[in-house]
């Protein structure tokens, strides 16, 4: 289960070592299975766990309930990003992106379906894939990270049908405009560009920080998140956490919170965020407290 294990280590030193890997141990990603009942997390030593919701959330749920019901090594570094179709799970880590059938995962048949590599500049580089974002209409996936661009896969041919180029240091998000279509993209440099889907040209930027009400220069100038609502997005990171109109390219709302944020999301009318390192996963059944925490 664990590649970084040695052979034949012990028992107490193994439980020591398995100890210091949950102490340092970062969870990058999550993805719900489909169905809704099982929730993946992928860890910063390149494994995947699968976690019963259902069980979980029972009203007669163990301590072992809270415990992944498989776990399984994924890829050889960290499994920085993920996201499920109807039937697969797509995970991302260093230069390449691999499907894994959720039926098969189940059953604890953790088998490789196919993996997939972006067209990179030189045969040398292998960038981070930072972020996963389903295009439904078009039956295509969204990839961008280390190298700064975006790349367009063809889900049924597996092909890479376009790169998009603006970003000049690494991405970190992306989000989906359905009824455009357009997507945007956060990254190091400080701007949150629009893209345009039909024409694969950008639309828009909006540098961040910039703007002085939403400036931290203490924290940087990177964008870590975000996430939109037809005319509106929120973004956050080294800048303020930050409501946008998109139209006008006005920062209407600055969240006053002093860490940055890694995760966000529009949730009816309100903003949701969440960022931490841990071994541990929260589960949030209402706004106002943790309900549990499920554990690698």
């Amino acid at each position: 289960m664990d590649r970084a294990v040695p052979p034949a280590v012990p028992l107490g030193q193994m439980e020591v070592f398995q100890a210091l890997q949950r102490l340092h141990m970062t969870i990058f990603s999550q993805s719900v299975s489909p169905c809704g009942k099982f929730l993946a997390a992928g860890n910063n030593y390149g494994q995947i766990a699968i976690f019963s919701l259902s069980a979980a959330l029972s009203s007669e749920a163990k301590e072992e309930s809270k415990k992944p019901i498989v776990t399984f090594q994924a890829h050889d570094g960290p499994v920085y990003s993920m996201v499920s179709t109807d039937r697969h799970l797509l995970s991302a880590g260093d230069g390449e992106v691999k499907a894994w059938l959720w039926a098969e995962i189940l059953k604890k048949g953790c088998k490789e379906l196919w993996r997939r590599q972006p067209p990179y500049r030189t045969s040398l580089e292998v960038p981070e894939i930072n972020a996963l974002l389903l295009v439904p209409k078009e039956n295509s996936l969204i990839l961008a990270g280390g190298d700064c661009q975006l790349h367009t896969m063809d889900l049924e041919t597996g092909a890479f049908t376009r790169a998009l180029r603006g970003h000049t240091d690494y991405i970190h998000c992306l989000a989906l405009r359905e009824r455009s279509p357009e997507v945007l993209s956060g990254g190091e440099d400080g701007a949150v560009r629009l893209w345009d889907l039909r024409t694969a040209r950008e639309v828009q930027t909006i540098e961040v920080y910039k703007h002085e009400e939403c400036s931290r220069p203490h924290n940087g100038r990177w964008i870590g998140c975000l996430a939109t609502d037809s005319d509106w997005m929120v973004c956050g990171g080294g800048p303020a956490l930050t409501l946008w109109h998109l139209r006008s390219s006005t920062p209407t709302t600055i969240f006053p919170m002093r860490a940055p944020q890694k995760h966000v999301t529009f949730y009816q009318d309100l903003v949701l965020t969440a960022a931490g390192n841990s071994c541990r996963v929260d589960v949030f059944t209402n706004l106002g407290y943790r309900a549990f925490s499920l554990s690698f």
